[in-house]
């Protein structure tokens, strides 16, 4: 273990370590730190030289891309939590090869999207400022930066973020100050998302819409085809709403906007669906045969989850604009 730890084999670096009787101890976080900002020189060999020298490591790593080359970050385990704190105590913000670490608690995957420094805040008034910002979550805990968004013109798009250097003062700002009023207006203050997690939200919440449909319109939806070009929402709902109550209708229509001959009416009750189908298919309209049939909900949810996932996406926009 002494002379072969860490050593290159077949370009990847072997790691040795004493087997556990328990193997919860090594999947265990006690112990654990995350190390960043390492120049992409820094190897496990590196690494475990430097934290070595404050306990004992059972495990060390460079995090690598598929070619091999440092990400510039890693792990570092130690056997025990004091050698973990010492460490992090001793080399956060050390300079090393001109680059200063941080070097901190290992956090899980859950816990680092519980954790979060950055706000997002929106319904500022035209005249928030920066400095208005920095005083108002100042109250809360010390901030690193706190900004109005403007655009080209410098004039303010009413929303902001606002960084934090402590975490629970971030969220104990947004406890405090979501959904208060500054003058005639309602803050919305929220952590602070990344494209990927604004996107997850989104697929979300189109997930959910899509169960919904299915769940509630299952039997109720009827398919409509083969009627004429000329018959638009408002006719088609006229034509049917004689077997009930017709809570939806819709046209279905190619890209270039023109009717496809064919359409979607849904009922409040799967009796009314019932009898217009046994009413209306096979109907002649406009010289052409109508076909009727049960709509398949899961394939209608499907068709409307990109008009969906467009329409929250553009929302989420206007939000964030409002």
């Amino acid at each position: 273990m002494e002379v072969l730890n860490l050593t290159s084999l077949n370009n990847k670096s072997i790691r040795i370590m004493f087997s556990h009787p328990d193997p919860s101890v090594l999947k265990s976080e006690a112990g654990n730190i995350f190390i960043k900002n390492l120049d992409k020189s820094i190897d496990n060999r590196a690494l475990h030289d430097t934290f070595s020298i404050f306990g004992n490591v059972l495990s060390c790593k460079i995090a690598t891309d598929p070619t091999g080359q440092s990400k510039g970050h890693g792990y570092v385990q130690f056997d025990n939590e004091d050698s973990a704190q010492n460490a992090i105590a001793k080399l956060n913000g050390m300079l090393i090869n001109d680059k200063h670490l941080y070097v901190g608690n290992f956090l899980s995957k859950q816990e680092r999207e519980n954790k979060f420094n950055n706000i997002y805040v929106k319904n500022l008034a035209e005249s928030t400022t920066d400095e208005d910002l920095k005083k108002i979550f100042g109250e809360h805990g010390a901030i690193t930066s706190a900004v109005v968004m403007r655009d080209a013109d410098g004039e303010s798009k009413c929303f902001g973020f606002v960084n934090f250097e402590n975490a629970d003062a971030a969220a104990q700002a947004i406890e405090a100050l979501n959904g208060k009023k500054f003058g005639e207006k309602e803050w919305y203050v929220r952590k602070a998302q990344k494209k990927s997690e604004r996107e997850q939200e989104l697929t979300s919440q189109v997930q959910n819409n899509t169960r919904e449909i299915v769940d509630k319109y299952r039997g109720v939806i009827l398919y409509v085809k083969n009627f004429d070009d000329s018959i638009d929402n408002d006719k088609l709902k006229e034509l049917f709403s004689e077997f009930g109550t017709v809570v939806s209708c819709k046209i279905l229509r190619v890209p270039s906007r023109v009717s496809r001959g064919s359409g979607l009416v849904a009922f409040t009750t799967p009796e009314e669906a019932s009898r217009a189908l046994s009413e209306m298919n096979g109907k002649m309209l406009i010289s052409k045969q109508l076909y009727v049939a049960l709509a398949d909900v899961e394939q209608v949810a499907l068709e409307f989850k990109e008009e969906l996932i467009r329409k929250l996406a553009k929302l989420a926009v206007s939000n964030k604009r409002a």
